[in-house]
């Protein structure tokens, strides 16, 4: 895992860089790439403020000198990757629950990208036990709408609702957008990728004694979870997670044992309505068509939740929300000596989610556009 700058003028370049690659695909595609934090200052519905943010925050821990990082800020700061992998999935879930036809390309690259996000908080939940922490998982579970945890790009608000082409460019790119924007804001933030590029540098520079027990292993998605044993095991595992979501300096289509793109330039392809191939001029959105799928229009759900809701619905809602905090208890506990049959338990009750995420999409809001959706409330 990791909005995007307006650039229209900045010509395509090869070979590809990440910094220019945005905007010369957006000339390509004949579509405007706007800054995600204007866009969604413009689209958010009335009442939508991001929540405090609230755990340790990366800009603090990335100030720490090198030298003075020790196990302490490791423990630290796989609980806030935890908190921020653990983000991701909730408006990636509602986007692809929202797809009606989930044979069509959006809805599989969606899929694909959900399976891997819970693969990167497996692998940061190992990561943790490996250096004698314990996942709290319960308690870094977001509200939302609201910030990502750690201050990571504060000027981000994350909201849940169902597949638009906003939503893919407010929400699931912004989270995802590489190292280099293609323009700084005036209060520069850090990205998911250079946070876990110094996670990286730190255990190289502690070179910490790795912990096996307490780790889980499991088939998630297209991913195998395996307990972290070496220092070349903490490497792939962290290399993994960026090069999925962000892409690699070299190609968008570089990734390990993967031939789809990343998960920024995925969505990329859903939002521009075009595959991501190379050109002449460089990587373009202008390959095969990506068609915007059917979708339940499912409303960005509201500060505090859907709370005037009664009947039906409020039963749907409660349940999903009690289901909910049983995935994350059960989580927790999978890495506190539960094991993997509790991992397996919360995966099961995971998969139980759907079924009310789609009947809620399909009772219209009474005397407003769309339908309800789930809240993820996780307490």
């Amino acid at each position: 895992m990791t909005g995007t700058t307006e650039d229209s003028d900045s010509p395509a370049v090869a070979p590809f860089k990440r910094r220019t690659f945005l905007a010369s695909a957006a000339v390509a595609a004949g579509t405007p790439v706007v800054a995600a934090g204007a866009a969604q200052a413009a689209a958010r519905p009335v009442g939508q403020a991001p929540a405090a943010p609230r755990g340790h925050s990366v800009a603090r821990l990335l100030a720490v000198p090198h030298d003075d990082r020790g196990l302490s800020w490791l423990r630290q700061s796989l609980q806030v990757a935890v908190a921020l992998e653990l983000a991701t999935i909730p408006p990636y879930l509602c986007g692809w629950w929202s797809i009606k036809d989930r044979g069509s390309e959006a809805a599989r690259l969606i899929r694909r990208i959900v399976g891997d996000e819970m693969y990167h908080l497996g692998t940061v939940c190992n990561l943790l036990v490996a250096v004698g922490g314990r996942p709290q998982i319960k308690s870094a579970a977001s509200a939302y709408p609201g910030p990502l945890p750690g201050g990571v790009r504060p000027g981000l608000t994350v909201y849940l609702s169902g597949l638009t082409r906003s939503f893919v460019l407010e929400v699931m790119m912004a989270i995802e957008e590489p190292d280099e924007p293609l323009a700084r804001s005036v209060e520069p933030s850090p990205s998911v990728g250079t946070f876990y590029g110094d996670i990286l540098r730190t255990f190289r520079s502690v070179a910490p004694e790795l912990q096996v027990r307490g780790q889980l292993s499991a088939r998630i998605g297209s991913d195998v979870l395996e307990p972290v044993r070496s220092p070349d095991d903490v490497m792939r595992a962290i290399e993994i997670i960026k090069e999925q979501g962000e892409g690699t300096d070299t190609s968008p289509a570089t990734a390990f044992d993967d031939d789809y793109p990343a998960h920024y330039y995925a969505f990329g392809e859903i939002y521009h309505g075009r595959r991501l191939r190379e050109t002449d001029s460089g990587w373009e959105f202008s390959g095969a068509p990506v068609r915007f799928p059917d979708v339940r229009p499912m409303a960005p759900v509201p500060v505090g939740g859907w709370s005037d809701a009664r009947g039906d619905v409020r039963r749907l809602l409660d349940g999903f929300d009690a289901t909910y905090h049983s995935v994350l208890q059960n989580l927790e506990t999978a890495w506190s000596g539960g094991g993997r049959r509790t991992l397996n338990s919360a995966i099961h009750a995971m998969r139980g989610l759907e079924h009310h995420a789609v009947e809620l999409m399909e009772r219209p809001i009474p005397d407003a556009p769309g339908t309800y959706g789930p809240q993820f409330r996780p307490f």
